[in-house]
């Protein structure tokens, strides 16, 4: 029921016959080879431009694409979480901050962040991703440099509140627009490495608060206002060189010829779809989304990610600290585990798309996952012990995200389903954020059981939730296998309806 899809030889030519594509997606005509020469769609024959390759055109998306949204989103976690690394050199202590207030502050980001994801996307749609990313990117840089200037707890859970606002479409934003520009079968690993930009994040922020946490009175200031400052002028001015250099949809891409366009368009079509591009999203849309109940499971897939995630991001300096090293040498330590969660992500990513299979390489990194949790539970005695638990936290946790905010978004058909799906996933599943700053309470140190429970029960919760998922997409794969082939829809209808055609596939 659940096995692995199996793989085309490369030099395999495929009939001309319907066939239902082995990467899941739209039953489709085909007369190509599988290297992707050219691609068959609505009875066109698209051509790869004869001056390039499919792997050479491929290559140039990549570098044009993912690394600048990598770079966009490394800045923007690592805004979000260096409130952690900020705990570590006094913040609580000058703002006087008593009691929850901390985990409060935390709290504050994660309300606006949640509420306008669904709407940070439509507008992206609208405006196009170089302006409305760059732009949000600018004003969360901004922001970050106010919050190193606040002097109390007020303007405190001000600022938080406003990173939370300009943040909220930084996520599913760049999810939406990596999905517009790839096969399911070719995404899994670009989704990890740009997701694994977070893991960037938290090692760089390690590295980088250690650093200038060095400048601790300089100019009458305090070290961790010096990270705030830094961190967030920097943001700023990269937001405005990107307001040139961020991609938009494939459709508008002037870095590609026509001839580009229509084949990468095709390929595309082929797979997902027609995506509707040209036209706006409306209210309609946004309620017919919602009637699928598999959306609904897939916000639940990353809401039970989403507490160990944060839970980790926002206290690994704080846990570090119970170990009695130093402010400096905290900093350094919570480095390693987020470089091995980057190689075990992409090891992930790697078999995943080798596969084209996702199920599986959901359940094993949350396995991972429980297991750090169960020896931080467990162990008390042996630093050694509980430094190998983090580990697993952070390789786990890390590692089952990407691939399950990518299996889900890979499902979802045309831009106006993805639109919005993707954003309800991230929008939804964050609200685990605001559980996660509270799971962990300076009460509960230095052995934090309570916290360490709640990521295991939510992590379970996961577990289960990629379970129901790919139960009912396999259901529904099969139920369509059941069905007439021609069912008298238009191509119109077909666009409109996205992945809830008959015609398509979904991906296990």
């Amino acid at each position: 029921m659940f096995g692995f899809a199996s793989k085309h030889d490369e030099n395999e030519t495929v009939s001309p016959a319907v066939s239902v594509d082995n990467e899941a997606g739209l039953e489709n005509k085909s007369s190509s080879p599988d290297n992707g020469a050219h691609v068959e769609f609505g009875g066109q024959n698209v051509e790869c431009p004869p001056h390039t390759t499919e792997r050479k055109l491929m290559t140039k998306i990549d570098f044009r694409v993912i690394p600048f949204l990598c770079v966009l989103y490394l800045l923007a976690f690592l805004d979000r979480v260096n409130i952690g690394n900020a705990r570590s050199f006094g913040l609580v202590k000058d703002l006087k901050l008593k009691d929850v207030e901390y985990n409060t502050a935390l709290t504050m980001f994660f309300v606006p962040y949640i509420v306008c994801e669904i709407p940070s996307n439509i507008l992206l749609k609208r405006l196009s991703p170089r302006v409305w990313l760059s732009g949000c990117m600018f004003l969360f840089g901004v922001v970050m440099v106010c919050q190193g200037l606040v002097q109390n707890y007020s303007g405190l859970l001000a600022t938080r509140f406003f990173l939370g606002m300009f943040e909220s479409g930084m996520f599913p934003g760049c999810f939406y627009l990596i999905g517009m520009w790839y096969k399911r079968s070719e995404a899994q690993r670009r989704y990890s490495f740009f997701f694994s930009s977070t893991t960037f994040a938290g090692g760089f922020g390690g590295l980088l608060a250690a650093a200038i946490g060095k400048m601790d009175g300089d100019r009458g200031y305090s070290g961790w206002r010096w990270i705030f400052i830094i961190e967030g002028t920097f943001t700023a001015v990269v937001a405005l060189a990107f307001f040139f250099l961020l991609p938009s949809f494939p459709e508008e891409a002037t870095w590609l010829s026509q001839e580009e366009k229509d084949y990468v368009k095709a390929r595309l079509q082929v797979d997902q779809g027609n995506s509707a591009a040209e036209r706006k999203i409306t209210l309609r849309d946004v309620g017919r989304v919602f009637k699928d109940y598999k959306v609904i499971v897939g916000g639940f897939m990353y809401f039970g990610m989403i507490v160990p995630a944060y839970g980790f991001a926002f206290f690994a300096p704080t846990i570090l600290s119970t170990y009695k090293w130093s402010p400096i040498q905290t900093q350094l330590h919570s480095v390693p585990p987020w470089a091995c969660a980057f190689a075990f992500a992409m090891i992930i990513s790697f078999c995943s798309d080798y596969t084209r299979h996702r199920f599986i390489f959901t359940l094993i990194p949350i396995a991972v996952a429980i297991a750090g949790f169960g020896i931080l539970i467990a162990v008390h005695d042996n630093r050694g012990v509980e430094y190998a638990g983090l580990f697993l936290v952070a390789m786990g946790a890390y590692s089952a995200m990407p691939v399950i905010v990518c299996w889900f978004n890979m499902n979802l058909g045309g831009h106006h389903r993805r639109s919005v799906g993707s954003a309800w996933q991230v929008g939804f599943g964050n609200i685990g954020g605001i559980i996660a700053t509270y799971a962990f309470l300076q009460t509960d140190a230095p052995y934090y059981k309570k916290g360490y429970s709640i990521c295991i029960a939510f992590l379970c919760l996961a577990f289960a939730s990629c379970c129901v998922y790919a139960f009912a997409v396999d259901r529904a794969n099969r139920q369509r296998d059941k069905m007439p082939r021609d069912v008298g829809l238009t191509e119109y209808e077909k666009t409109e309806l996205g992945d809830m055609s008959p015609d398509y596939r979904y991906l296990l």
